[in-house]
């Protein structure tokens, strides 16, 4: 895992607010190497942001957590 760079963070959080259409999601970089990037919504995060580099090219994977009790009843 590549650590991202407070560049890349900022560009990331751009492009998901507006691909998402939130402004409140936030892309936070962590404060101490080797540790995942949070994406977050109002503060409260919601999954984390993964870098990857293969032949040259940059990609980024989300990955979103949702806790069951965190659903509205059925």
């Amino acid at each position: 895992m590549a650590d991202m760079t407070l560049s890349e963070v900022t560009r990331l959080q751009t492009t998901l607010q507006r691909l998402l259409g939130s402004p409140k999601l936030t892309v936070n970089k962590p404060s101490r190497k080797g540790v995942s990037v949070e994406l977050a919504v109002s503060g409260e995060v919601i999954g984390t942001v993964h870098r990857d580099e293969d032949e040259g090219e940059v990609s980024y994977a989300i990955h979103i957590t949702v806790l069951e009790e965190d659903l509205p009843a059925a």
